[in-house]
């Protein structure tokens, strides 16, 4: 579907933008073009347009469509067998409960746009620098950016404070510019300069969004603004999902509708004396009769119970990560009960599982290994090395190996030629703010750690150029002119760099996987990398991610060739990635090993434990990760995901023909786990099981190669972890730590899912049973569709009467507190297979609604038949009939909310009490003389209620008549609970026991994690996209800023937030105690 502003420019004349001609600071001519201006709009309505645009919105959704007919039904005399505002009222109280919530987001976007939009820059004007709003920008304007600004539109970088590779600009034409896209990684172009065109790509663009890092000043040239830049193309809705719930409600609603549908059609083809015109106009008064069969507040209090339940998850301190100041948060309203049905989750490792936060562990230097594991029983302080006499070292690292700096010390050189390594090929640019204190911003963790270790070693990498390389060794500054970088990438898994020393040496460092590494390296390296590999085993069993050091000594007459080469190579046109494949292969190899490093990449806390308690919810857990089957395989191990028992079964097929055979083969297995697969692959896995298994899926992940999957699974989470915000800003909810991700669902998930089919149950029992009289009264009325209940308490039954009762059910109830839920993981496995609400559970409520009707006419009108006054006068008249039926009704459907509850609160009680005690009030002031007075055609009840309801009989008839409804449900439920009992039974059963004897809950151990085998293979683990080679050498140090959020609590008070055990135990497991006669 195509935007707005495309019809509107359709309208306008313009015609669809193919390709874009601007001429830089000439905005005349820009002008011409009509381009989309820079200011942004992301809200919805102003003053104007907001109650017209909000009420088409919200009657685009059938059931207030439907209700509306109804209310035009209701206003016609001759049909309407109910005043209007019965359904008026609740109409009107919808669209405003709707249109405030519409109208109070739509205000927040208001004011987030007015500060995007009335921030400032720098513009050149007539030769002169003019500060200027961000929505004044226009397309082909020149703009000064600072260090540390954001971008205010997507430019063309012209010119940069730093003294190499500038780019000055007197009069330019941009001619043959793409039109505007959402590709963030592709720009194609042309620049025009004094007649001389030259090609522009993706590399010579800054990104709105952006913030401009390690560069005091640039110039950049404005090409897209406001909506056609490409965060703004971006930015589109994601797909809007619907419950399993959800997809039930909407086919009953309409199995309903069509039943009622036919009864009436049923109802008027029995009045055989009727007239044509008078079974047309009856019909359709007995769709207004029975139009509370599927009440519109049945929406409203949906909508008001996921809300809650929302705000439960806000506020729940108990998944609040105070070291980020990062509480939880349901992005959604709409999926919480999908919370408590969870089957499969899929799981990112890198950040996800773990910490994303890399330490430089061991490594093995010329056959030699450094480093050790320590365990926590041990003192770690008499193995620790105090770095703190290093002035530029880094005071957070930390290394347990003492011989390893006496042998840099000593100036070994293939240790200073190992750091040296570390601290020259990497894409990590630096930042100094004070002297001495070095921050590095780098592509992954792992290139952090790296050239931290070399930083503490002696080997300080203090800055760059796009052309030097400054580093720090050993107290010496050396500046190194860099050569070439060529660059990393998934294909090639390895990144190498040739330099130049201030002596002339000219030396290729090279880094990568060890596969690929061992195939380049000279003969005379085989003896070492025999050693190096049983270092590499040890480290690949531990889960380290490892790396292999290389370097070539390169000459100069060689280079030259090779440079010219490459140089003609990188302009090609055709075959360009190929050539410079070959190139690469060419010069890496037959290099010389210098070793291999190994980095931890540590557990969140509390992993383990999590998925323990998911795995007993029976809840399939598959990890989906781009890194090798050893490091997967051995993260899963210390996760309890693997343990020494499974049989393993590694199956390599995403492709179409094979994806239902990948499925049948994977679902076998007790634990998936996918290796060496992209964002795309991982989206496919999600797809295929959602498509073939009918489950209920969840996937949870970090970083932006984690968005496809996120958005693909009926539920996505976002971890706020290291990898930015892209996973968060997608998902449905957001945790700081995996953790947290047992008490989402088996709490809140589960709790959600028990409110919202208690809901359900109750709200179609009470209007079931609400209309169901309707029917029986209909055979005694000659189907005149005269209602058999006071106008007024039709309108306040749904809204009044029984609507706040169950909202404190559905917003409070529990069947188990918190600790309990996590003591039985198995209470959540009902929700897996739907068992509260379905086809079954629906017709039950059916069939209750049916005998409680039943109950509800016959008795009261055999009672009543022949029942006199105390004064002997007959009370037997239709109005005193009404409100003795409604009397019984709402006394009954309180009973049954009181029956239903589990959980009691203060709040449960003043609801279900005030509902009564309005009801009474309500029916007496209706039916007082006042009001008739002032209203007489609209309160028609006069004295009725308390003539009624005076009488000692008219209680004997209400007593027994509910006695009636409610003993066969309470006998019934008790024969379930004792013969066939839910798990829910069992475990309140339990509870109850343990309430009663007061022990302590028995210690139950969990099973240890698995020792991790060890590996044949290293664990080296490669990124997905492309590396920063360009980027270090274009002077484009680009970087996001994430905000920070003040502090809201200062404390953690959960186990899991200490890394407390979990304890569960199986209920069926537990042997029954002697019942005592």
């Amino acid at each position: 579907m195509k935007p707005l502003t495309y019809y509107w420019n359709r309208l306008r004349g313009n015609k669809e933008e193919k390709e874009r001609l601007l001429r830089a600071n000439d905005r005349s001519f820009n002008l011409s073009f009509h381009y989309a201006k820079n200011e942004i709009k992301t809200s919805k309505y102003n003053i104007i347009t907001f109650l017209p645009l909000n009420l088409y919105v919200q009657f685009t959704r059938l059931a207030n469509v439907y209700f509306l007919l109804l209310l035009i039904l209701q206003l016609i005399p001759e049909i309407s067998s109910l005043p209007w505002f019965t359904t008026a009222v609740p109409l009107v109280i919808v669209l405003s409960i709707t249109g405030v919530k519409d109208a109070n987001d739509d205000i927040k976007r208001h004011k987030s746009d007015r500060q995007v939009n009335n921030r400032t820059v720098e513009v050149l004007v007539n030769g002169k620098l003019k500060e200027e709003r961000w929505k004044n920008v226009q397309v082909g304007d020149i703009l000064k950016l600072q260090n540390n600004h954001f971008v205010p539109a997507d430019l063309l970088l012209l010119s940069s404070s730093e003294p190499l590779n500038l780019v000055y600009v007197e009069t330019a034409d941009l001619d043959g510019c793409e039109h505007p896209n959402n590709r963030l990684d592709k720009f194609k172009g042309t620049l025009t300069v004094k007649g001389q065109t030259h090609g522009l790509d993706n590399d010579k663009v800054l990104l709105r969004g952006c913030t401009l890092r390690n560069t005091e000043w640039c110039f950049g040239l404005v090409i897209f603004g406001g909506p056609d830049t490409k965060l703004m193309q971006n930015s589109g809705q994601s797909k809007f999902k619907r419950t399993r719930i959800d997809h039930m409600m909407n086919i009953l609603v309409l199995c309903v509708s069509l039943c009622s549908l036919k009864c009436k059609l049923h109802k008027n083809l029995l009045q055989a004396n009727s007239t044509t015109l008078s079974s047309f106009f009856i019909f359709w008064s007995y769709i207004i009769v029975l139009n509370t069969v599927v009440p519109i507040s049945l929406y409203v209090s949906v909508e008001i119970i996921r809300l809650g339940n929302s705000f439960f998850i806000d506020w729940d301190r108990k998944m609040y990560y105070p070291k980020k100041d990062t509480p939880a948060q349901a992005r959604t309203t709409t999926l919480n009960e999908e919370l408590g049905q969870i089957k499969y989750i899929f799981s990112d490792k890198t950040g996800t599982l773990t910490q994303n936060i890399m330490t430089f562990n061991k490594c093995s230097i010329n056959g030699k290994p450094y480093g050790e594991q320590l365990d926590s029983n041990v003192k770690i302080k008499l193995y620790l090395y105090d770095f703190s006499g290093h002035k530029l070292a880094d005071p957070k690292f930390i290394f347990h190996d003492h011989s390893l700096v006496e042998t840099v010390r000593e100036g070994n050189s293939e240790a200073h030629a190992f750091f040296r390594l570390l601290a020259l090929c990497h894409t990590v640019m630096p930042e100094e703010k004070k002297e001495g204190e070095l921050n590095y911003q780098a592509q992954s963790p792992d290139e952090s750690a790296l050239v931290t270790a070399a930083r503490n070693f002696g080997f300080v990498f203090h800055c760059r150029t796009p052309e030097t390389i400054t580093v720090m060794e050993m107290g010496r500054n050396v500046v190194y002119e860099l050569v070439a970088v060529l660059d990393f990438s998934n294909v090639r898994k390895r990144m190498s760099v040739i330099v130049r020393s201030p002596e002339g040496k000219i030396t290729l460092f090279c880094k990568g996987a060890d596969i690929v590494i061992c195939e380049r390296l000279h003969p005379s390296s085989d003896k070492l990398m025999e050693a190096t590999m049983k270092h590499l085993n040890e480290y690949a069993g531990d889960g380290l991610r490892t790396l292999v050091l290389a370097y070539k000594d390169l000459d100069e007459s060689y280079l030259e060739g090779w440079r010219k080469r490459h140089h003609e190579a990188s302009i090609a046109m055709e075959e360009r990635e190929e050539r410079l494949d070959d190139l690469y292969e060419e010069i890496e190899k037959d290099m010389t090993l210098l070793g291999a490093t190994a980095v931890e990449d540590k557990l969140q806390d509390g992993v383990p434990h999590t998925i323990e308690q998911l795995a007993e919810a029976d809840i399939k857990i598959w990890v989906l990760t781009g890194d090798k089957q050893e490091t997967a395989e051995n993260i899963g191990y210390a996760c309890n995901i693997l343990r020494e028992d499974m049989n393993e079964v590694f199956a390599f097929a995403l492709e179409e023909d094979l994806e239902l055979e990948l499925l049948r083969t994977a679902c076998m297995c007790q634990t998936v786990i996918c290796c060496r697969v992209t964002p795309l692959q991982k989206a496919q896995v999600v797809k295929a099981v959602k498509k073939y298994k009918q489950a209920v899926t969840l996937s949870i992940g970090d970083g932006a190669n984690d968005v496809s999957m996120i958005k693909t699974a009926h539920i996505g989470v976002g971890i706020s972890g290291q990898e930015g915000m892209q996973a968060v800003l997608s998902s449905d909810f957001s945790l700081a730590q995996f953790r947290y991700l047992q008490r989402l669902l088996l709490v809140h998930g589960r709790w959600s899912y028990l409110r919202m089919c208690k809901f359900l149950r109750y709200f179609f029992l009470k209007n079931f049973t609400f209309t169901f009289v309707h029917f029986w009264y209909a055979f005694f009325c000659g189907f005149s569709a005269q209602p058999v209940y006071d106008d007024w308490f039709s309108t306040c039954y749904n809204l009044v009467y029984t609507a706040l009762p169950v909202l404190a059910l559905s917003l409070f109830d529990q069947d188990v507190n918190s600790h309990w839920s996590f003591y039985y993981p198995k209470l959540y496995t009902p929700g897996q297979w739907n068992m509260y609400f379905n086809r079954t559970s629906f017709l039950l409520c059916i069939m209750q609604s049916c005998y409680n009707s039943i109950i509800l006419f016959f008795i009261p009108y055999a009672a009543l038949h022949d029942t006199v006054r105390q004064d002997g006068r007959e009370i037997a008249d239709y109005q005193s009939f009404a409100i003795l039926l409604q009397t019984c009704l709402i006394i009954v459907v309180n009973a049954q909310i009181f029956l239903d509850t589990w959980y009691w609160t203060g709040i449960n009680h003043f609801f279900l009490w005030g509902s009564m005690a309005a009801y009474f009030a309500l029916t007496f002031t209706m039916n007082s003389n006042g009001l008739f007075f002032i209203f007489p055609t609209m309160f028609q009840f006069l004295g009725t209620g308390r003539n009624s309801l005076n009488q000692p009989n008219t209680w004997l008839i209400i007593f027994l008549t509910c006695l009636l409804c409610i003993l066969p449900i309470v006998a019934l439920r008790f024969i379930f609970i004792q013969t066939s009992p839910t798990i829910n039974d069992k475990a309140r059963k339990h509870l109850v026991r343990y309430k009663m004897r007061r022990d302590e809950i028995p210690a139950i151990s969990l099973r240890p994690p698995a020792t991790r085998r060890v590996s044949t293979r290293s664990s080296y683990a490669f990124s997905h996209s492309q590396g920063y080679g360009d980027l270090v050498i274009s002077q484009k140090f680009l970087g996001k800023k994430t905000p920070r959020r003040p502090l809201l609590f200062g404390q953690k008070d959960h186990p899991l937030a200490e890394n407390q055990p979990q304890l569960f135990r199986s209920i069926t497991e537990e042997p029954e105690e002697p019942q005592s006669c």
